[in-house]
């Protein structure tokens, strides 16, 4: 089998095993996958992480325990629960201690022919939805999680980060008529989301003191937080979006008084709802594909990597 495999170096080999399903599994053949700034920091030491990366996949059932389901195109949620903790039997199994999670903990993932996944995380993707609009599911579903756990319809939405993530969540925010406002580096990619219901500004014409009541940080910087904390109202909420390698060593040179003084709420937030991504996606409310970039062989996949690492890349797709 084909695929990338990292072992502190990143590499193409086209002599790794094919996955054998587990019960409970299916089989899945990797039509396309997409790289997301999580694989970069993998890349990067960020998890520990060994093996095949790569989380964000559409893809084909194979075999699976219900032979009906082969020839299904379908996409996937990355954590998978032992199914027999208090978390996982709470319908929490992305927060299941004992899970594995595709492409980033102890499991393989998607930079592959094939890939292996529980019954129970797959989704069918509609006939309505592309292979290019189907890999944004996961990504789409993790930016919705912002939704799920704060307000957006409240009052005005600070997006710090004009990255993939940083894109999305703006543009659901839009879609759902938010006042949302979407702050990065890079005029071509604010661009994006000019006629999506977002403000876009540079980094440079965010007002200085002017505050908000939620302040989403999708920078993928460890002084992200930092700048999200000056943007925050008393008693607001930041939603932290990124994670990065070098993040616990960031932290100890912010100041955090003022999550304390101010009693700002600070949330993790993680994975969403797959279920909301397909349909957003099947109604064609939110533009994904202009966030790729560049297309390449799953053979070039090195040099596709060193392309997403670059400053302002957007989506780079392995196919």
């Amino acid at each position: 089998m084909k695929g990338l495999y990292f072992d502190g170096k990143l590499k193409f080999n086209d002599n790794l095993p094919t996955p054998l399903p587990e019960k409970g599994e299916a089989l899945i053949k990797v039509v396309k996958s997409g790289i997301c700034r999580t694989d970069i920091e993998i890349a990067a030491g960020y998890m520990g992480f060994r093996g095949i990366p790569g989380h964000e996949f559409v893809g084909i059932i194979e075999d699976a325990p219900d032979k009906n389901s082969i020839g299904d195109r379908v996409v996937g949620q990355i954590n998978c629960g032992c199914n027999d903790c208090n978390e996982c039997r709470n319908d929490s199994q992305n927060h299941c201690k004992n899970r594995t999670v595709l492409g980033i903990l102890n499991r393989n993932g998607s930079f592959a022919e094939y890939l292996t996944l529980p019954v129970e995380n797959l989704h069918h993707v509609p006939d309505s939805v592309t292979d290019e609009e189907a890999l944004f599911a996961e990504p789409l579903a993790a930016a919705f999680r912002v939704i799920e756990q704060v307000n957006v319809l409240a009052g005005e939405v600070l997006v710090l980060g004009d990255g993939k993530i940083g894109i999305l969540i703006a543009q659901i925010i839009g879609f759902l008529k938010g006042d949302v406002t979407l702050c990065g580096k890079h005029p071509e990619k604010l661009k994006l989301v000019a006629d999506c219901n977002v403000s876009p500004i540079l980094l440079d014409e965010l007002e200085k003191g002017k505050l908000y009541p939620v302040v989403v940080d999708a920078t993928g910087n460890p002084n992200g937080l930092g700048l999200a904390l000056a943007h925050t109202k008393a008693k607001g909420t930041i939603i932290m979006k990124t994670t990065i390698a070098e993040n616990a060593k960031a932290t100890d040179a912010i100041d955090l008084n003022r999550v304390v003084i101010d009693e700002i709420t600070i949330k993790g937030s993680r994975c969403g709802p797959f279920e909301h991504a397909l349909t957003l996606l099947g109604e064609k409310a939110i533009p994904v594909t202009r966030l790729i970039q560049e297309r390449l062989p799953l053979e070039k996949g090195v040099e596709a990597f060193e392309i997403a690492s670059k400053p302002g890349a957007l989506k780079v797709v392995l196919s």
